[in-house]
């Protein structure tokens, strides 16, 4: 997944050049993990590119960082501001963004420091379906992996914490070279708990249904965004725990998650899954909302104005 460059790069309160924004060697979250990341999309409307759920993802940023300890120097409204100026300078009108917040040169050793030097900065570049061009039509090929989630006593699955995804990058690795699209993560004691990127629901008679947070599944705003608009489609939610088993034998199974968008899945673990209805409604609905062709979901969208 080679990146498309852009032009800039907002780093620690200005713009830098994409190939001149670099920490140093010794920055302690390329060491121990202790940074918090979002993934976020600004997506082309008729009133030019805008964010969708923007200020969502800063309050969970800040959130993460919160949970791990250590402030981040910048208030969300600066960040929404850092956020906007960064997609008009790269001239995009869609696009993928990642902030980030981490610890930064200046301490060594495995302890958070909460007056440490902290590091933000915010990226963004073209970047399209994350699982294929034909993932949303198609659906993809899903694994259960040997990998467990992260036990929310080991890692907390609250905080979007960089460390985390190692067990995330294993996952999905394993599944990748054994020629599927996507790992399913289940939970210490069994029960499932989300992709290696993706939030997973299960459609079993006209309900939808997605893990808890106890399972150590991130509470995904993309997740948060399915759930509403199911409910708002009419369509019966549940939060609970799920086993492996009832995904093999879902009416459809599908993952949602802001780089994945919602995708069904047709496979499990080699058993067919199936596809249909329910997840197409959403997928239309999602579609609707972050284009601004829905003007119910306009208070999720921050617009770009130059």
């Amino acid at each position: 997944m080679a990146l498309t460059e852009a032009d800039w790069i907002w780093m620690d309160g200005a713009l830098a050049p994409w190939r001149e924004a670099k920490v140093h060697v010794l920055t302690h979250a390329l060491h121990y993990g202790t940074g918090v990341i979002e993934g976020t999309r600004a997506h082309g409307t008729p009133r030019g590119p805008a964010v969708f759920r923007l200020d969502d993802h800063l309050r969970r940023l800040r959130e993460s960082a919160h949970i791990l300890g250590f402030a981040i120097p910048y208030d969300s409204a600066a960040l929404r501001t850092a956020t906007l100026d960064l997609i008009a300078a790269n001239g995009h009108e869609s696009c993928y963004l990642r902030h980030v917040a981490h610890l930064g040169y200046g301490e060594m050793g495995p302890i958070i420091q909460p007056a440490a030097d902290v590091g933000v900065f915010v990226a963004g570049w073209e970047w399209g379906a994350y699982l294929g061009a034909d993932a949303a039509d198609r659906g993809i090929r899903l694994a259960t992996s040997s990998w467990r989630r992260n036990d929310p006593n080991v890692l907390p699955p609250a905080a979007k914490a960089t460390a985390g995804y190692l067990n995330a990058a294993l996952a999905k690795t394993a599944a990748v070279r054994a020629g599927y699209d996507e790992a399913l993560l289940l939970s210490g004691d069994g029960y499932v708990s989300e992709c290696s990127a993706a939030n997973v629901f299960a459609v079993r008679g006209g309900v939808l249904y997605t893990p808890p947070a106890a399972s150590g599944a991130l509470r995904g705003i993309t997740q948060d965004t399915v759930l509403t608009l199911a409910a708002d489609l009419g369509i019966p939610v549940r939060v609970e725990n799920l086993l492996r088993s009832d995904l093999y034998t879902a009416d459809e199974v599908l993952i949602s998650g802001t780089a994945v968008d919602i995708v069904p899945v047709a496979s499990l673990d080699d058993r067919e899954v199936g596809t249909g209805l329910i997840t197409r409604k959403l997928q239309a609905a999602y579609a609707a909302a972050v284009t601004g062709a829905d003007e119910r979901y306009a208070h999720w969208l921050t617009y770009v104005r130059r």
